[in-house]
């Protein structure tokens, strides 16, 4: 009868505060860099930690480099050593917070929100506003984005050999399901 009472007890004030942050290691971005005529630039990254902190808005996205994925070895290879350098880079990072972001507003109708945000890749930083979807899934929070992302503003070079074949703006695409029941660690910077 104890245990029963204080299952309920604990349950009750799980229930009654809301979580401190909603989290994923298995978030997913795809980008493409491809223009017509050359063969295709696409890639996928399956490891990327979201951090969703409701009570501050505040949205994190952190994907490690290497863990990009291309159908050639020898793109992937060019990616890392010549283009993104991510021996010295790393990771890129998004933090930023969410504009009238409240978790109560969040059901299972996608709304629309924008995020606010420093993106930083190849180590150079830059303030940038996004669009993304939101809704409530039984997993947690689904969270969708697409937005462009230009090289230049990063200072990636690219070879004159084949400055042609690759696009100056990657298209990117993020999805999610943030949840409470999982553990990221995720240093917030």
């Amino acid at each position: 009868m104890k245990t029963t009472t204080l299952f309920i007890l604990l349950f009750s004030a799980y229930t009654m505060f809301p979580q401190e942050k909603f989290t994923t290691a298995n978030g997913v971005i795809n980008f493409e860099a491809s223009v017509p005529f050359f063969e295709e630039i696409t890639a996928v990254n399956r490891s990327v930690a979201i951090v969703l902190e409701p009570k501050t808005s505040t949205f994190l996205c952190t994907a490690i480099i290497k863990d990009f994925r291309f159908k050639l070895d020898l793109m992937k290879e060019h990616f890392n050593e010549n283009y993104l350098e991510s021996h010295r880079y790393p990771k890129a990072v998004f933090k930023g917070k969410i504009t009238k972001f409240d978790l109560k507003d969040i059901d299972e109708i996608e709304k629309e929100f924008l995020i606010k945000g420093k993106l930083t890749i190849h180590g150079k930083s830059k303030e940038i506003v996004v669009k993304a979807l939101l809704k409530k899934v039984h997993d947690g929070i689904q969270i969708t984005s697409d937005f462009p992302i230009s090289i230049t503003d990063f200072d990636i070079e690219i070879p004159n050999r084949v400055a042609l074949k690759i696009s100056k703006t990657v298209n990117t695409e993020l999805s999610g399901i943030v949840g409470n029941d999982e553990l990221v660690l995720v240093t917030l910077k």
